[in-house]
């Protein structure tokens, strides 16, 4: 059998060769090196180093595609082991980098072409390349791992090649794999940039006859502020809720890639059209704490990091089940995630706002309205979703009604996005200056406030007379005074003034103070 010097070694009739590629853990990706070993023996092919069930099913999609792209599959003894051994593999992506190192261990390509450019990518029975999840990841690694570049499926290549200071080389089929090693793989194909920034959100001028949840909106949306809507149905709390993102400004470079390539690792792929963009996620309320939270065997994220650096909008709160509900009070607090599982804990980012809206009762008229059938039963136990615990890490509550007639009828348009999200980016400027370019005052550490939110008599005053009121807790005396900090921000007000934080007070009053 044909040999080469480099990345083959030979012992008596056994070959060994070495290909490299990366698997997804949480939103990370980590090197994995495939050892393939070809020796004399009965034919077999085993697969070891923890793999999935998709990935110990790579042997059948291997040992077809080798037969359909026109090479010699050995009928010998194979083993691939995938180091580090201890690691946990899963996916269909590492059946092109198997691929690549039997062809070397048969002499069907050399071996020194394996060595800088790890290989990602699913193996169809015909030879052909299909895309896999988390290509960004696996980029962004492979340059810290100091590889020269990575091979891509075509598809994967446009989103590949959104870090810098890699070579992103597409491999269509299996045939094509020789290339590698004489420089005949394309780079990624043309037409169109893999960053382009819209801006058709929906806007706020949508929002009729609310001008307090408006003004609340702007608040949330200036300080990255957690916020709940209470009110019948119509009153605009979900059509406020989408509109949200056309207020926060857009993602600065490092934190867009760190959105994409969240995105790319739970598969949804690239979209250029949304890149920069913010996430917006509205989980239906009958998802799990685990898929809310992530989990599973690797653990995979959940909707709490797919709307990390956006928006989290849990509609109809009072049907989330008490357990997904409950399992939000950490990482809201934390900004990440960490999740146990099989003796691996993966630790995973989900700085996101929280934006949740509620009828008053399971009928959605509300017990004061004089038509509310429900009895006071079923009332309690539809708010005690929330929990006192939960409801404290949330800054604002605004109880609404149906808008009038006369405000909907109205002729004159009401304020658009663009106006407001002026007004916000301005005050996120302020809050940059203070705190640094990747925090907001929702984010102020215990020591932060005492050091930025200092009162002066009246709003001491002010906000003592609101904490024997409202009975806030030590958590609610801080959320306050950062929703004052906000609402100053807003203003352009090196201080916070009585009215900022009588403001911020109103914000979490209960309805019958209203």
């Amino acid at each position: 059998m044909a040999g080469h010097a480099r990345g083959g070694r030979f012992y008596g009739r056994r070959v060994l060769a070495v290909a490299r590629t990366l698997t997804l853990i949480g939103v990370e990706a980590e090197p994995v090196h495939v050892e393939l070993d070809v020796a004399s023996g009965l034919p077999a092919f085993a697969i070891v180093g923890l793999p999935g069930a998709a990935v110990r099913e790579s042997r059948e999609r291997v040992r077809a595609a080798f037969t359909n792209s026109g090479f010699d599959f050995p009928l010998r003894r194979i083993t691939a082991n995938l180091a580090p051994a201890d690691l946990p593999k899963a996916g269909p992506g590492f059946d092109l980098a198997i691929a690549a190192a039997l062809l070397a261990a048969s002499g069907q390509m050399p071996a020194h072409a394996l060595d800088r450019h790890p290989l990602a990518g699913e193996l169809a029975l015909d030879g052909s390349i299909r895309p896999v999840a988390g290509a960004l990841a696996m980029a962004e690694r492979a340059r810290r791992w100091g590889m020269r570049g990575v091979v891509v499926a075509p598809e994967d290549a446009r989103e590949a090649a959104l870090v810098d200071g890699l070579e992103v080389l597409c491999l269509d089929h299996l045939a094509k794999l020789p290339e590698l090693g004489e420089g005949g793989l394309p780079g990624p194909p043309e037409g169109g940039s893999a960053r382009v920034v819209t801006e058709d959100l929906p806007d706020l001028a949508d929002l009729r006859g609310q001008p307090v949840l408006r003004r609340n909106l702007e608040i949330a949306a200036a300080g990255g502020h957690s916020m709940l809507m209470l009110g019948p149905p119509g009153a605009g709390k979900t059509l406020a809720a989408r509109r949200l993102p056309s207020l926060l400004p857009p993602l600065p470079e490092d934190e867009a890639l760190e959105v994409a390539r969240i995105a790319s690792v739970c598969g949804n792929g690239h979209d250029p059209g949304t890149y920069g963009r913010r996430p917006y996620r509205a989980p239906h309320h009958t998802i799990s704490a685990a898929a809310l939270i992530g989990g599973g065997r690797p653990p995979h994220p959940g909707e709490i990091t797919r709307a990390h650096r956006g928006v989290l909008f849990l509609d109809e709160l009072g049907e989330f089940r008490r357990d997904a509900l409950e399992a939000l009070r950490e990482p809201l607090e934390a900004g990440r995630v960490t999740i146990a599982r099989g003796g691996r804990a993966v630790e995973m980012p989900c700085r996101f706002m929280l934006v949740a809206a509620s009828n008053p009762c399971p009928c959605g008229r509300g017990p004061d309205s004089g038509e509310c059938s429900c009895n006071p039963q079923a009332v309690s136990r539809y708010r005690g979703k929330l929990s006192g615990a939960l409801s404290d890490r949330i800054d604002t509550v605004i109880w609404l009604e149906r808008p009038s007639a006369d405000a909907l009828a109205a002729a004159e348009p009401e304020e658009g996005s663009a106006a407001a999200r002026a007004r916000v980016i301005a005050a996120r400027e302020r809050q940059a200056q203070r705190l640094g370019a990747d925090r907001c005052n929702a984010e102020m550490t215990a020591a932060e406030v005492s050091r930025h939110c200092a009162l002066d008599g009246a709003g001491e005053g002010m906000l003592r007379d609101g904490h024997e009121r409202l009975a806030l807790s030590g958590r609610g005396w801080d959320r306050s005074l950062r929703v004052a900090r906000t609402i100053a921000d807003l203003a352009g007000s090196a201080s916070i003034e009585e009215d900022h934080v009588a403001q911020a007070l109103n914000a979490r009053r209960p309805r019958e103070e209203l």
